[in-house]
């Protein structure tokens, strides 16, 4: 996700390290099990359908990964690296579950998958109520005690809304796919998301999440591919608080060893029949866009930058902060996996739930996260529940969250640890473990 770190420097590009990944699962709206589409996957826990049509359709294409030559910069020593390939004695989380996906949807009570559209529009209707109020209340008392407040504020509220607009992008928002496309264009572009662009390289993730090479989102980098970074790229990549503000580039060009735009109709992000629905939500996004240059014009850059332009990267801070520990930080070494051992499932288990104190209500609950990912169409306001009662089912496989103070302040020494730690995974095997570069720690 940070690839815009890479090409800071004007480095090279390196050709393709992998192949576009394939199309992994693919969730329905609805109560019944989840149909997956993805040739490579395994499992019995999975009820897997085959289909070469989709993803002989997808177009693929090499990737561009920015670099200095080897033979411009000395090769880095690893022969140091710390951090086994293998986890730590006693319980294995990388081993396949004693359980399967139908045995953690039996556990959920049916009520949980019942999505109610009027619930779902209360929580728009007070996440806007709130954006505007504290907007005319920083604007009406302009004065420097309460400017930074405000933007604490509002950018939390701006990720609020795009929790919102993500469950739109789910299906778990309404049953209703109208109601679901208005209402996440409208909260996405407000935040300058392109909501079908987003949603759609979102749906990749959930669909290959825990794949070294097909995750989309904060997946890890190949030894490979960290050797032959620059050294000022490899700093910049897990030097905080730069990785924190990648989104916004991420949505230009994605992240490193990746190429496509979620702008463009024509990148290999995107099928065919996708393509209309990318137009239509670049369209929205450049009104928006538009939108804000003509208030910068009418109340003058300053109050502007003020107003929208700082909490918009609040709201990006956010995003890549819990996004980032959804998959990282935790105390106990978490497996990443390739080939074979891959399922939905397998992958759906190294994801991590987080608490965040007084502002889990206020982000809609979007860190309890585990069964989020494995079941994306239940709606945020049963995920707690949900989790509870798929508890006995998961044991070990699930990580409590450490409990937080009203403010999640604990969760930064968790992803200053990470970056500190998380480097790289091998070039083989098909379940790996992050591994260290200490000249980055």
């Amino acid at each position: 996700m940070a690839s815009w770190v890479l090409s800071a420097s004007g480095l090279k590009p390196l050709p393709s390290a992998f192949p576009r990944p394939g199309v992994g699962a693919v969730y329905r709206d609805s109560l019944s099990k989840p149909r997956f589409l993805r040739p490579a996957a395994t499992g019995s826990d999975l009820n897997i359908r085959f289909s070469s049509t989709r993803s002989s359709s997808r177009k693929r294409a090499s990737v561009p990964f920015q670099v200095a030559s080897v033979e411009e910069e000395e090769e880095p020593n690893f022969n140091d690296a710390i951090g086994e390939a293998e986890p730590p004695a006693g319980f294995d989380p990388g081993a396949p579950p004693p359980f399967n996906l139908a045995d953690i949807r039996a556990a959920i009570p049916k009520h949980c998958w019942v999505k109610d559209p009027w619930k779902s529009m209360s929580y728009v209707a007070r996440d806007v109520a709130v954006v505007f109020g504290l907007a005319a209340a920083a604007a009406y008392l302009n004065n420097w005690i309460v400017w930074p407040l405000y933007w604490a504020a509002q950018g939390t509220m701006f990720w609020a809304l795009f929790v919102l607009g993500h469950d739109c992008g789910h299906g778990s928002f309404s049953s209703n796919h109208k109601l679901n496309s208005v209402a996440g264009h409208i909260l996405h572009s407000s935040i300058l998301v392109p909501y079908h662009g987003w949603r759609i390289s979102h749906r990749t993730h959930h669909q290959n999440h825990g794949h070294v090479e097909n995750d989309e989102s904060w997946h890890p980098l190949s030894e490979k591919i960290f050797r032959q970074l620059d050294s000022a790229t490899r700093t910049l990549r897990f030097t905080l608080p730069f990785p924190m503000l990648a989104y916004p580039f991420y949505l230009w060009s994605r992240s490193p060893g990746k190429s496509g735009s979620h702008f463009d109709p024509n990148s290999d992000l995107f099928v065919a029949s996708e393509r209309k629905d990318v137009i239509t939500s670049t369209v929205c996004w450049t009104a928006m866009a538009a939108l804000l240059v003509g208030l910068t014009f009418v109340m003058g850059p300053m109050q502007m930058l003020k107003l929208y332009g700082i909490p918009y990267w609040g709201f990006v801070m956010w995003l890549d902060f819990v996004t980032y520990l959804h998959h990282h930080g935790h105390d106990d070494k978490l497996p990443w996996y390739r080939g074979k051992e891959w399922s939905y499932l397998r992958g759906g288990l190294t994801t991590l739930d987080r608490d965040y104190g007084w502002i889990n209500n206020i982000h809609h609950d979007i860190g309890t996260h585990v069964i989020h990912h494995l079941f994306p169409q239940i709606p945020h306001y049963h995920l707690i529940e949900a989790t509870e009662a798929a508890k006995p089912v998961l044991g070990k496989y699930y990580r409590e969250p450490e409990k937080s103070w009203p403010l999640p302040f604990h969760l930064i020494g968790n992803l200053i640890k990470s970056m500190k730690k998380d480097h790289y995974v091998s070039d083989t095997g098909d379940v790996v473990y992050y591994q260290t570069d200490p000249n980055l720690q």
